[in-house]
């Protein structure tokens, strides 16, 4: 029996039991304003559904035993033949199996797909983002495969179907499969043009030999993966399935997994391609311009992903706050504490409005939104996951101590907030791919001031900022030693612009003149104390 010293008071209840959709506000509008309204009623209630489930203790507790279980390599069996598998805790083929059965992978395959899938990607991060690596993966491999239509016929089927099968058998007896991603190398990184994995051709048109190693190979007890070699024409996208037709396994021989920072539930691997059986995607030398349609796909998963942890960042803060007292009140009544909650949560709900918008435009399809993405979606693969971390850690100080503790979750979010940053492209990467869409494609800038240029005149911080934006545009002598920066504005100054137009006024006053007017400082809370804080840290609050 506990003695009276150890009574528990003044601790907030666990942030269980809640529906993380609904409970998200800037999510929800953001899914009505970019959904037919004939379609609303079955995707709101689509991921209501997916929202209770995530908010629930059960899938929390999932979550947390795929973390402290995590994944292992069994190279050979006990006989000493080659396995190559990898096994994981069963509570994440639970949530992997969720994941898929939620429509994760099969954005292509629905009306209003993308959207969907968006609102559903960053609900689904809050329970466990490890899981989430080999949807993406599957999800992002449809359109390379598209690049060749009897490809794509045999295998879109499968990677769009909500059906998980684990087990590793011919992809032609499975009701779903799953894929992976193999580009980078130990001499290449992100500069995958030095690839030296070698494509022999074989007697069958359109099959190779491959021979080489994967420094990262993403999701490696995947169904199939896509990688790049170097064939006779040069750099060429191939699929490499994990089984073959016969049964037999290919040569897939996964050397060790990586030991990461943070997505522990989730297999990082390295492997080696010895006489590997592949088949081509596409055309011989056109390799990136085969994989780039996947590539983007997944950079957009890296800008939800870190939208995600972000709500859940500032959901667990705000819900901590509003329970815990001290100095004679809650914590979230007290001024200084409400605006560091405000200012986290602008920079939360800028993500998230940016994410969707982005989501939008790939439902749309149209030549001016492929335009835009091709500006805004690594601007904002650049500047949304690298503002992920100081958000989670900002949270996690908002619980003092207890969010210091592993049971707190905070220290998870903390560990996965650098990922999307570094995975598909790290900062640089991004920021430079945001130069060559400006000098290259002008119709993509065109887009882009198209899109800010709706909310002309609303705010005239934003106003002045898109001016002093377009001025740096105009000199891009020496542009690469700016291209940070220049990502970094054009990320915000898109922010800025959506929130003008869709978010309530004191969301878009106070993110206007913090973020663009210059009213703010380098860490949170240092927004005005004129503006009206405790409406944005309210409507930030999730309604356990």
């Amino acid at each position: 029996m506990a003695g009276s010293t150890h009574t528990v008071t003044n601790q907030p209840p666990p942030l269980v039991g809640y529906d993380v959709f609904t409970a998200d506000r800037a999510l929800t509008e953001a899914v009505e304003r970019h959904t037919d309204p004939e379609l609303c009623d079955e995707v709101r209630g689509e991921l209501a559904a997916l929202g209770r489930a995530s908010g629930s203790a059960q899938l929390h507790e999932w979550g947390t035993q795929a973390n402290e279980n995590p994944p292992r390599l069994r190279t050979h069996d006990r006989y000493g033949h080659r396995l190559d598998e990898v096994e994981f805790h069963p509570s994440w083929h639970r949530l992997l199996g969720k994941g898929v059965s939620a429509g994760l992978t099969a954005a292509w395959s629905r009306p209003a797909g993308h959207v969907r899938r968006a609102a559903a990607f960053l609900v689904w991060t809050q329970v466990d983002a490890g899981n989430l690596c080999p949807l993406s993966m599957t999800h992002a491999a449809v359109p390379a495969l598209r690049s060749d239509p009897a490809l794509a016929a045999e295998w879109e089927p499968r990677l769009t179907s909500m059906v998980y099968d684990r087990e590793l058998r011919p992809a032609r007896l499975k009701a779903g499969a799953l894929f992976g991603m193999g580009m980078t190398e130990k001499q290449g990184g992100s500069d995958v043009r030095a690839n030296a994995t070698a494509a022999t051709p074989l007697t069958e048109a359109g099959t190779y030999e491959l021979t080489g190693h994967k420094w990262f190979c993403s999701a490696p007890m995947s169904d199939g993966f896509l990688v790049l070699a170097q064939a006779p024409e040069g750099l060429t996208c191939f699929l490499v399935p994990r089984v073959l037709e016969d049964g037999s396994r290919n040569v897939f021989m996964i050397q060790r997994l990586k030991d990461k920072l943070g997505n522990r539930s989730n297999a990082s691997g390295e492997v080696e391609f010895d006489g590997t059986w592949a088949r081509r995607v596409g055309e011989e030398g056109r390799g990136v311009r085969t994989i780039i349609e996947m590539v983007a796909a997944t950079r957009l998963d890296c800008v939800l992903g870190s939208a995600g942890l972000m709500r859940q960042a500032v959901a667990q803060a705000v819900h901590h706050c509003t329970y815990r007292e001290a100095f004679g009140g809650t914590l979230a009544d007290k001024a200084l504490m409400r605006n560091v909650l405000a200012d986290l949560a602008l920079e939360s709900e800028a993500a998230t409005t940016l994410a969707l918008r982005l989501a939008a435009a790939c439902d749309d399809g149209s030549e001016q939104e492929r335009a835009l993405l091709r500006i805004a979606v690594p601007a904002a693969k650049y500047w949304v996951t690298k503002r992920c971390p100081p958000v989670a850690v900002e949270a996690a100080e908002c619980l003092g101590g207890n969010g210091y503790v592993e049971e707190s979750g905070m220290p998870r979010l903390v560990r996965e907030s650098p990922l999307n940053s570094i995975w598909e492209g790290a900062g640089n990467v991004q920021a430079l791919d945001v130069v060559r869409a400006l000098q290259r494609e002008p119709e993509a800038l065109n887009a882009y001031l198209l899109e800010v240029g709706k909310a002309r005149g609303a705010d005239h911080r934003l106003d002045t900022a898109v001016k002093d934006l377009l001025t740096e545009l105009g000199d891009l002598d020496g542009v690469e030693g700016r291209a940070r920066r220049l990502a970094e504005r054009l990320a915000l100054v898109l922010q800025g612009s959506l929130l003008v137009r869709y978010a309530p006024p004191e969301v878009a006053d106070a993110f206007c003149g913090a973020r663009l007017g210059g009213d703010g400082g380098a860490a949170f809370g240092t927004l005005p104390s004129s503006l009206d804080l405790a409406s944005v840290v309210e409507r930030a609050r999730p309604q356990a």
